[in-house]
């Protein structure tokens, strides 16, 4: 009987080991696959069981949780939504996340590592640390002029601070409320559908996603290059430029919009805008040269986060001369998203260096802690200093002097460029109207504001579009903005 017992006894001991092997496998092996399973709804209770993190612009949330009483409790909201949705982008509880709202979903979920400082406890608990916030470098005058100043069509404006990288705006239009997307419900869905469908793309940052040809906004960069590389030694000498310029091996002839380009010197030349002058220094410079230039500017850079990527602005580098001639005054293949140009513009402020632009100042623990501070920022040294000293002089004179002078601002120095970009087939859509700036205090020892607007101006006559009269008023609002209140975001 005895033995009965015991081989009994050793059975239940061998289901027992198999059960705690069978547990092991579910909850260490098998753990990962069940948490991804659509059908496991544990991992979206715990998310939504409580509010999230909120993102800060100048120490005031733009974000919030509202209590839904469903099994998905919290909801986003959104205070601002369309001003503020190309930085935040939305969070969903159908639809996931995006720009902040994605990038820094760890702290705003509290499923930051930071913020579980016993991951076992929590792992056996299925217990979330507290959200934590998101202080960004917005400057909320910026934003606001930046907004308004667009009035709802299609375009675009980046601005940042020259000496650190900050972004002060970045700004989309149209836009949409991201609050729209963040339950579960049938609405949900169909708002989703709506915005996808939408021809006008709201929901499209054109701020950081979106490439445009630049246009004579790029003659920055060429101007940059001809002085780097000696081809141009003297502002105010003759440049031996044609009018109109024959494209380098073609049959076809490049023309300007005004007179007084022949031969014009560098200085005039970019005041009015001249392409034929442009074009040819790009050839005189060369591939090589311009290629160097432009990179070194962030062109061809497909690395760039804020921290949500940026998409990459394009200079081809494999080019005849004729084409070489085209890219040299933001034609043919050169493309550039808003915040590129605005980094141009700060190149320029900044004495010829390039700081890397960032958007979030630091995170926070739900206590207020810092988790999280922006460190020193990546610097190159896009051009030499005394060119970039001639450069701020050349930027001037377009405000003083040339097409930008509905960019000035009294008791300030400004410097600007305007663009009018062609694009479509045989150049038939209507063109984008650009403006890249900068601007400073007369007191103030350097600039503190970069800008780049872009209006895609579907509306307008074609020959009414012009950079220094759809985008330079839009940038000066901007920039005064900013001087006005200071660039310093805080929160």
């Amino acid at each position: 009987m005895t033995r009965y017992i015991r081989h009994a006894a050793g059975f239940c001991a061998l289901l027992l080991l198999a059960l705690l092997v069978n547990a092991a496998r579910v909850q260490v092996v098998r753990a990962g696959s069940y948490d991804a399973n659509p059908a496991n709804r544990r991992s979206a209770i715990a998310r939504y069981g409580q509010p999230r993190g909120d993102i800060l612009v100048a120490g005031e949330p733009v974000t919030g949780s509202r209590d839904s009483g469903q099994q998905l409790r919290y909801e986003r909201t959104y205070a601002n939504g369309p001003l503020y949705a190309p930085v935040t982008g939305f969070a969903s509880q159908m639809y996931g996340t995006t720009l902040l709202e994605h990038t820094q979903d760890g702290v705003l979920s509290g499923t930051d590592p930071v913020f579980t400082p016993l991951p076992l406890w929590h792992g056996l608990t299925r217990s979330l640390s507290p959200g934590g916030d998101v202080v960004t470098t917005l400057n909320p005058a910026a934003q606001q002029a930046a907004y308004e100043g667009l009035d709802g069509r299609k375009g675009a404006v980046a601005a940042v601070e020259p000496s650190t990288g900050r972004v002060l705006a970045l700004v989309s239009t149209p836009s949409y409320d991201p609050s729209v997307l963040s339950g579960n419900a049938a609405a949900t869905e169909r708002s989703w559908e709506r915005l996808n469908s939408d021809p006008d793309k709201p929901m499209l940052n054109r701020a950081v996603r979106q490439t445009y040809p630049p246009g004579s906004t790029f003659k920055v960069v060429t101007a940059a290059a001809a002085l780097d590389a000696g081809v141009v030694t003297d502002l105010d000498r003759p440049t031996r430029s044609p009018d109109p310029y024959r494209l380098p091996g073609t049959r076809t002839w490049l023309m300007n919009e005004g007179d007084g380009c022949e031969d014009a010197p560098l200085r005039d030349a970019f005041e009015w805008s001249c392409n034929t002058v442009f074009a040819k220094l790009g050839v005189d410079v060369g591939v090589t040269g311009m290629t160097k230039t432009a990179q070194s500017f962030g062109f061809n850079d497909s690395a760039l986060r804020v921290p949500f990527s940026v998409a990459r602005s394009t200079f081809d580098t494999s080019v005849d001369k004729a084409q070489l001639a085209l890219s040299s005054i933001g034609q043919y293949n050169t493309r550039a998203t808003p915040l590129q140009m605005a980094m141009v513009a700060s190149a320029v402020a900044d004495g010829g260096q390039l700081r890397q632009p960032y958007l979030v100042e630091r995170t926070t623990t739900a206590d207020g802690g810092t988790a999280w501070t922006a460190g020193p920022r990546t610097v190159r040294q896009v051009m030499r200093p005394e060119t970039a000293d001639l450069m701020k002089e050349l930027m001037e004179g377009v405000v003083t002097e040339g097409t930008g002078t509905n960019a000035a601002i009294p008791g300030a120095i400004v410097g600007g460029k305007t663009g009018t970009a062609q694009h479509g087939v045989g150049n038939a859509g209507t063109p984008y109207a650009w403006f890249v700036s900068w601007a400073q205090r007369e007191e103030d020892l350097t600039p503190k504001v970069a800008v780049a607007v872009v209006v895609e101006d579907g509306s307008a006559h074609r020959g009414e579009i012009t950079g220094g009269g759809v985008a330079a008023p839009i940038a000066r609002a901007v920039m005064e903005a900013v001087l006005n209140s200071g660039s310093r975001s805080g929160g």
